[in-house]
């Protein structure tokens, strides 16, 4: 059996592979992709009876749209 990666160890190789490459979206780009990709697995996750994993996932798409809605708003400022 594989042994599962520890997540702060996995999130450094991560930033240290990734950072931010030229022409990234940075993060409104990211939060705007998470907030799509994070409904349609909230979707699926309710469509499979895996309620609390839905309304789990509901919540960090409001997250994640509620980070849209504020960078964009201290933008316009």
């Amino acid at each position: 059996m594989r042994e599962r990666p520890n997540r702060n160890e996995e999130s450094r190789d991560d930033e240290s592979r990734l950072g931010d490459p030229p022409g990234d979206g940075g993060p409104d780009e990211a939060a705007r992709y998470l907030a799509g990709a994070v409904a349609d697995m909230a979707l699926i996750a309710r469509r499979h009876g895996l309620d609390t994993l839905g309304y789990l996932l509901d919540m960090a798409q409001l997250e994640a749209e509620d980070i849209v809605r504020l960078r964009a708003a201290r933008k316009g400022s």
